[in-house]
Order: C-alpha cells, then structure tokens, then sequence
C-alpha cells in the first residue's frame, strides 16, 4: 500500500473557509474534519501560515480558533537547512524572473507561499491552495505556478476534502434533539 502524502494549508483554504462556505457558524464539521486528520496525519499547515492568520483579530473567530483548538504539531516549523535551502532557490528563481514586476516580487517575499512550496518539497506533501494558476501573471506571483515551477503538487481545498473523503452530515432527528 502506498503512504498517502500530508496535506499542507495555506493561508487563504483557512480565510476563505471561515469566510464563505465552512464559517463556523455554518459547519463546525469543517473545523472538526480538519483537526480529526491532523491527528491522523494527513493535514498540516507551517509556522508561517500560523503567522499570517494571528495577524487578525484577537477576538476573530478564526484567531481564537488557531490559538485555543488547533493540537501542537498542527504548525510545521520551517526552520531546518533543507527547508531553508529550498526556500533560498524558490526566491532566487522568483528574483530573477523577469516575467514579475517588483511590486509581485516584494510582495511574495513578504508571504507564506514561498515556505508553503519549500516545505512541501523538501517534505514530500501537497499544499492546498484557492488559488488559481496563471502562468502569465506580471502582477502576483501565485502558489500554483510556484508549485508547477517546483515539481510540488497542489489541490484546491474540494479536492482535498474528497480524497480525505470528509462528510459533514447533518440529520434532521439529531438537530432537533440538540434544538429542543
């Protein structure tokens, strides 16, 4: 049998779930889906999408979430040489890649993507990403394009959800026990 890859999250999978189609209010299951394969394994994000998500508000539902919910291990440190390494060559590649202008280059330095793609590399994994890819992009540097450029495989966060095959029942009895 073959190992199953991890999945590693960016940023926006966790911004725009708690946005749009799994707010909290709407589909607990999400947030619940997320952690129950983070024990297993399978989903993980690094330290620096924990960083740019703690940028929100304290009192945020999805910042009190990463602060009080999300198991230790959750966030992988990105501080070792290979990842350094990887890191180093991504942005070395996006430096000197006349095809971005360098507003899209500052901005990508300044970001998690770069550390998404290196980790991902380095640790054999799929970063999950709303992202779309456009290789012809002067203005943003995006995750699917850096990933293409890396030999690094990603998904959106649908994809991801049906290979974890994740279910977010809802039955009609069991709510109306809960609202009674």
């Amino acid at each position: 049998m073959s190992r199953k890859l991890p999945f590693y999250l960016d940023s926006d999978v966790f911004i725009a779930a708690k946005n749009t189609y799994y707010a909290f209010s709407i589909c607990p299951g999400f947030w619940e889906c997320l952690i129950h394969h983070h024990r297993a394994g399978r989903v993980f994000s690094i330290d620096q999408v924990q960083r740019e998500l703690l940028l929100g508000r304290e009192t945020e539902d999805l910042v009190q979430w990463v602060k009080n919910d999300l198991p230790a291990g959750f966030f992988l440190q990105t501080n070792d040489k290979e990842v350094k390494d990887a890191y180093e060559e991504i942005m070395l590649w996006v430096q000197r890649n006349p095809q971005y202008e360098d507003a899209a280059k500052a901005k990508f330095a300044t970001e998690a993507d770069g550390w998404l793609v290196a980790y991902a590399r380095v640790h054999l994994g799929i970063v999950v990403t709303n992202e779309q890819p456009r290789p012809n992009s002067k203005s943003r540097i995006l995750l699917p394009d850096v990933c293409a450029q890396f030999g690094v495989k990603y998904h959106n966060t649908f994809v991801m959800l049906k290979e974890l095959k994740a279910r977010f029942d809802w039955k009609e009895e069991a709510h109306a026990r809960r609202s009674s």
